[in-house]
């Protein structure tokens, strides 16, 4: 039963119903709901090309209290399909804030709901797992939300949706070295922790070929994270294997899964993902235990990495999932998570160094 005039509405495809408020776009949407565990960073979190097609459960309560800074954006055209807060601030106190979030909700047609109970949302959502859901408006009966997510096909080509269109370039004065990206949505601070450690960064779109790529004469390729089923990025994965051995190479995130597929490991989907700041990964090499940033939906399967000629570098130490591969011998390695979070962790920093040690060690070899 409708009360305290709830004018939104999130049904699950199971049936659950949660009412709450609207606010960001005015739209009626169908997409995958998730959940989130950090304290803070939800601008990070609306602006991660990762999130497109999911809406996003905030578990910290309060969200909007410190507003949107202009310098903060992961992307600039946030394509995440929703965000479901417990309670909305839109009166920010922070002296960097442009923009209140639901006016940038607003801006890229993201819709919201807040006011729902999002303790029994998440529980829900760890216990039976992820599942779609349409948010809509409050009289929306639950026969033609089920009928409204039935009829809508899953989404299999998100990250041609978010990769760019053309090339770009992001320089900095005396570089080292030249690191071409292949963008499958990748987060702005990726590209700023390159700059950071002296390299000039080439970024492709998410099907540029091994023979495009060479031609930029880059010392090393990275490749990034990204929305939906790695599976589904045939071409960069035939990219990544053309590329093996001929210089070194790093990914994150999806580009970790890509690594893996373009071996002949396999991915599966887990029942609610990992999303949040607080994922503790055992570095099998040196022992050490780092607090990691996470977001992702597909994890490496372990026993398909056996045969595959890489190997386990990382395990995520609540699940014990594969968090980490690499083959030396063909110069690459790549993480489940995200070391270049922000804000967030920053235990893991010391991968993009690594990364620079190969690419100067391969130099030295040449």
């Amino acid at each position: 039963m409708v009360t305290r005039n709830y004018n939104k509405k999130l049904i699950l495809e199971d049936g659950e119903e949660y009412y709450g408020y609207g606010f960001g776009a005015p739209v009626e949407r169908v997409l995958e709901v998730v959940f989130n565990t950090s304290m803070v960073g939800y601008q990070e979190i609306l602006s991660d090309p990762s999130y497109t097609d999911q809406a996003v459960v905030m578990t910290y309560p309060l969200i909007g209290n410190y507003g949107m800074a202009d310098d903060d954006f992961e992307t600039k055209i946030p394509t995440i399909g929703a965000l479901v807060v417990r309670e909305y601030n839109d009166l920010p106190s922070n002296f960097r804030s442009a923009q209140t979030l639901e006016q940038v909700m607003q801006q890229y047609g993201i819709p919201g709901i807040y006011g729902i109970d999002t303790r029994k949302l998440t529980r829900s959502i760890r216990d039976k797992g992820s599942r779609r859901a349409l948010l809509t408006v409050a009289e929306t009966t639950a026969e033609e939300a089920l009928k409204a997510i039935g009829e809508t096909p899953v989404p299999k080509d998100a990250v041609s949706r978010v990769s760019c269109k053309e090339v770009w370039q992001s320089n900095v004065p005396d570089a080292d070295y030249h690191v071409v990206a292949v963008d499958c949505g990748m987060k702005q601070n990726i590209v700023r922790s390159l700059n950071a450690r002296g390299c000039d960064v080439t970024i492709v779109p998410w099907n540029t070929t091994a023979d495009k790529i060479e031609a930029l004469n880059p010392d090393g390729v990275f490749f990034s994270n990204g929305p939906g089923n790695p599976e589904d990025v045939q071409p960069t994965i035939e990219t990544l294997r053309g590329l093996r051995g001929k210089y070194p190479i790093f990914g994150i995130c999806l580009g970790h899964q890509l690594t893996a597929l373009s071996y002949g490991a396999k991915t599966y989907k887990l029942k609610f993902g990992h999303r949040g700041g607080n994922h503790p990964v055992k570095d099998l090499e040196t022992e050490k235990v780092e607090i990691t940033s996470q977001n992702h939906s597909y994890a490496v399967d372990w026993s398909s990495v056996e045969n595959s000629g890489l190997q386990v570098t990382h395990i995520n130490l609540l699940d014990g999932t594969v968090e980490g591969v690499a083959c030396p011998e063909d110069k690459i390695f790549s993480v489940q998570y995200h070391p270049e979070s922000a804000p967030g962790p920053q235990d893991s920093w010391y991968l993009f160094d690594r990364f620079i040690q190969m690419m100067e060690e391969e130099r030295s070899h040449a």
